[in-house]
């Protein structure tokens, strides 16, 4: 049997991806309107996580931490700190001489994100990253680090084995990394110390914050909720609906809240069309439409093939034996038909448009540019 020729198995693969990409957006735009919780849509303002940062020292490293003179410096301060009090030729040593060993330990910067409503005693995960020259974290510890906020208060105490999901092998003349190993994870490594006031409802009053501004998801949203609870809700603008705790609720916001959060509403979405350059992925919003147009699409293949030759002197001349270069060059372009999309056009017909067109993915995207250039596209062309 002979074998299967490129070009076809290329073909099928593109047809394959344009199928499965017409079926989704097909789908997408065939979905009725989801009702969607009030919960899912806002944040409560003033309930938001915190970050807290700390400065601190991984031991127990097998000969792959730091030896850079911030390393020396902060192995110094620690030791001093813990009331060891070293010789000043010592410490001037430790602190200039690279010949000096502290390849067992690594300055780290730990970073956390606190949670709201986290109480005292309660623990949260950290990260922990090389600030100094260390080749690995993997097998240190972490010593006790303090975390602190923007405000400069210590809320968290840090410590712990650091895991890395990461591995180094390495030989002679070659090495294999997977992953950073200076980079590491400690899972409930802090402990809360203080915690973070956290007011959401003031003189009776709360804000919901709309995650993607809208005027009408706004206006809808506060319809929903006066019509569970009259004269509760007003929309303060696009991105904000202020709600007034009933006097049912007056003692009991977290139930008030509770219950406005699990009310549905459909929220409207922009027409928007998102395209990743990098990976080819594009992703087109329900409400995308076009205008009458018409597209046509053509792929230019150019083939090359080097084929150099030598040329060789007759014998006993005075002639040098030369490489003469043969190019065979070719280029062919694929055959595509005009393809009208009537106005009012749905996803389902732009995606049946461009399969019939035989598109690759990542030639959609030069063409939703064009559709947006020719005024055919009514949605907003975001890129990432």
């Amino acid at each position: 049997m002979a074998a299967s020729n490129p070009r076809c198995r290329v073909r099928r693969a593109r047809w394959a991806s344009l199928l499965a990409f017409a079926a989704l957006v097909a789908l997408t735009s065939r979905a009725d309107a989801t009702d969607v919780r009030i919960k899912d849509l806002t944040d409560v303002e003033g309930v938001r996580e915190n970050y807290l940062t700390g400065l601190g020292l991984v031991v127990g490293l097998n000969n792959t931490g730091g030896q850079s003179p911030t390393t020396r410096q902060f192995a110094t301060n620690f030791l001093q700190r813990y009331g060891i009090r070293l010789d000043p030729e010592v410490r001037r040593r430790l602190r200039t001489d690279t010949r000096e060993r502290t390849n067992n330990v690594s300055v780290v910067t730990v970073t956390a994100r606190m949670p709201p409503f986290r109480r005292a005693g309660q623990t949260i995960d950290v990260m922990v990253s090389a600030f100094d020259d260390a080749l690995s974290l993997a097998g240190g510890q972490l010593i006790l680090t303090p975390l602190s906020g923007v405000d400069g208060v210590e809320y968290a105490i840090a410590s712990g084995p650091v895991s890395v999901d990461s591995f180094t092998a390495t030989g002679a003349a070659a090495s294999v990394q997977k992953n950073h190993p200076t980079s590491g994870r400690i899972i409930n490594g802090a402990t809360v110390e203080q915690e973070i006031c956290t007011d959401f409802a003031v003189n009776g009053r709360m804000r919901l914050l709309l995650r993607d501004p809208d005027f009408l998801t706004a206006s809808k949203v506060t319809k929903a909720v006066n019509l569970w609870s009259p004269h509760c809700a007003r929309a303060v603008d696009p991105g904000t609906v202020e709600l007034r705790i009933p006097p049912a609720y007056a003692s009991d916001a977290t139930t008030f809240l509770a219950s406005v959060g699990a009310i549905r509403v459909q929220p409207d979405v922009k027409a928007r069309v998102v395209i990743n350059e990098r990976t080819g992925t594009i992703a087109i919003g329900e409400n995308v439409r076009l205008s009458r147009v018409l597209i046509t699409h053509a792929n230019l293949a150019i083939f090359t093939k080097e084929m150099p030759e030598v040329s060789q002197p007759a014998p006993f001349s005075e002639g040098e034996t030369v490489v003469v270069p043969r190019t065979e060059i070719d280029a062919v372009e694929e055959d595509r038909p005009l393809f009208e999309i009537p106005e009012t056009a749905t996803v389902a017909d732009l995606a049946e448009a461009l399969n019939a067109l035989g598109v690759p993915p990542r030639d959609l995207g030069v063409i939703f540019q064009q559709l947006r250039d020719a005024g055919a596209l009514h949605a907003e062309l975001t890129f990432e």
